[in-house]
């Protein structure tokens, strides 16, 4: 198979793997892929993971790439809460939630961090759709629960401050009811004390 041929094949990967390439050609050559970078076709992401030279970059195609590259993982934390536009700041990689071990990949496309949740903490996210492929973002609730999860400094009206929180966009996006249910799901009885202090700090009723 030709670099067209396969460029065809795996049009619709924003990133694509060696089990990828494996469903549409079993017998591929995996030297083609060294070939191939050397001449500036394919990039290599992260071991075992490539994506083609001439893919645009934007913020959809990133939150793919954090899904792909490790699994299983979703956006979450400083990233999802800039994403709904809950934290002002531009954020400084990828960020997301995995059952994995904690872990990081400086790659050409950006940095991608990995925060390790406990596996029965893998919901509350949804699918967004992107290219004809899916990328899994946690649900404004669950981001903000998720940084509190792993921020375990944040416990003071100054440490809320320096959030720079945006109080009245989180309360439009988000529903009470669910909060309190994944609240209830961390069964962290200091993490509820932190974050009932946080919903009254930006008067949440």
């Amino acid at each position: 198979m030709n670099f067209l041929e396969f460029k065809e094949k795996l049009k619709d990967f924003v990133v694509f793997n060696l089990n990828d390439i494996r469903k549409v050609d079993n017998r591929f050559d995996l030297r083609r892929l060294n070939e191939w970078q050397k001449k500036g076709y394919i990039k290599m992401v992260r071991r075992g993971h490539y994506a083609f030279s001439s893919l645009e970059i934007n913020e959809s195609v990133l939150l793919l790439v954090a899904n792909k590259i490790y699994t299983p993982s979703y956006v979450s934390l400083e990233m999802a809460l800039s994403y709904y536009t809950l934290i002002p700041e531009a954020v400084y990689g990828i960020t997301s939630a995995t059952s994995r071990k904690t872990n990081r990949f400086k790659t050409d496309f950006g940095e991608f961090i990995y925060r390790r949740v406990k596996s029965q903490l893998v919901f509350g996210y949804e699918l967004i759709s992107y290219r004809n492929q899916n990328f899994k973002i946690a649900e404004p609730e669950k981001a903000i629960l998720d940084y509190f999860y792993l921020n375990t400094n944040l416990r003071t009206t100054e440490d809320f401050d320096g959030l720079r929180f945006n109080s009245e966009e989180f309360k439009e996006q988000t529903n009470k009811d669910i909060l309190r249910n994944y609240l209830a799901a961390f069964s962290n009885k200091r993490l509820e004390k932190r974050f009932n202090k946080f919903l009254k700090y930006i008067n949440y009723d």
